[in-house]
Parts: structure tokens; C-alpha cells; sequence
């Protein structure tokens, strides 16, 4: 069975209104975000989007039958999305994004929450704050390079988003029990 795509193509009108929160356009159509996954109503005061990846649809339920999720923040259903559904959109976010600059703020504009609810549900449903998730994230990753001598401790650092170098060591000590190179020398 062939994939019907069901998104409208993206107006300047259209733009203008979601760039702008414009509330008259509210229901008239909702935009969705391809990198974050989450769809919105104009009128949401979240971070505007990259242009190229929005999606228009004329109805809450295209966007659904796309994938989907509603915005935490402006509930173009009325519904809230479920706590799980929403950590689920931001640690799918940080499995990527991973080796990036993230703080709880961006986190929490990328989910269209607060930063305060969003650190709290994180712990609730994963037994961890986003911090913990995301070094732990950063560190098997850097596991997985030190497989590889010719990179040095400083690249792999820089690669899995611990670009301090002193700090990168420090870290995987406190996880592992030893550091990147004791844990290199014992692998090779």
C-alpha cells in the first residue's frame, strides 16, 4: 500500500501567520516540525521553527496519521500529550543530538514545555534527570570510539559533545572507574 502524503503545500500567508502566532489562523491549519516530530497551532508561542522542516495540515488528525505528536504547550487538540509520549519525543531528540550544545532550556523549547515541568516529568518516568540521560548518552558513545586508537581523547571528547577535554576524563572516571585511556589499554 503507497504512503499518501496529507500535508498542504507551506504558503507565505501561511508563514507569516506561524512565524507571527497569529491566533486568527488558529484551526484554519496546524504546522508540524519535522525534527522535533511535534505539531502546533499558529498561535504557539514556542521557538520558531526551521522553515524547511514544516509541514501544513489542514486538521489535527493528518497530522497525527503522519507521526506526529501534539505540542505540549499549545495542545492544538485540547488534549494533553501523555508524560511518556512527550519524554519519548525529547530522548529520541538527545539520542540524535547527542554530541550538540543541549541545555534543559532548549530541551524544553524543542518539546514545548517549561524547562521546570520538563526536568521533573524526565525524572518521574526515566529515574534520571535529562543531564544524567544525556552524559550517559555522551559516554557510551565515547565507549564505542575508544575502540578506535587513532582517535585521541581530546577528538573523542569533542566528538560525543564533552569538548573539555579535563572534564571528558573526569566524567568517564566518576561513571566507569577508570579513565578513557585505562579503559582503551584494557580493550585493546
Amino acid at each position: 500500500m503507497r504512503h499518501v502524503d496529507e500535508s498542504e503545500p507551506l504558503t507565505e500567508e501561511k508563514w507569516e501567520a506561524i512565524i507571527g502566532n497569529d491566533e486568527s489562523y488558529d484551526f484554519k491549519f496546524f504546522y508540524a516540525v519535522k525534527s522535533t516530530g511535534i505539531f502546533c497551532r499558529p498561535s504557539c508561542k514556542s521557538k520558531p521553527p526551521n522553515r524547511g522542516n514544516v509541514r501544513i495540515f489542514m486538521n489535527a488528525e493528518r497530522a497525527i496519521r503522519e507521526g506526529f505528536r501534539p505540542c505540549k504547550r499549545c495542545k492544538p487538540t485540547g488534549e494533553r500529550l501523555p508524560d511518556h509520549e512527550w519524554i519519548e519525543v525529547i530522548t529520541r531528540y538527545m539520542d540524535h543530538n547527542f554530541a550538540e550544545p543541549l541545555s534543559l532550556h532548549l530541551l524544553a523549547e524543542i518539546g514545548h514545555g517549561s524547562p521546570y515541568h520538563l526536568h521533573r516529568t524526565f525524572k518521574k518516568i526515566m529515574g534520571m534527570t535529562p543531564l544524567e540521560y544525556l552524559q550517559r548518552i555522551r559516554l557510551d558513545h565515547a565507549k564505542a570510539l575508544l575502540k578506535q586508537p587513532d582517535l585521541s581523547i581530546a577528538a573523542i571528547g569533542k566528538r560525543v559533545g564533552l569538548p573539555n577535554t579535563s572534564y571528558f576524563i573526569s566524567l568517564f572516571k566518576q561513571n566507569f572507574g577508570y579513565t578513557p585511556s585505562d579503559y582503551r589499554r584494557q580493550i585493546m
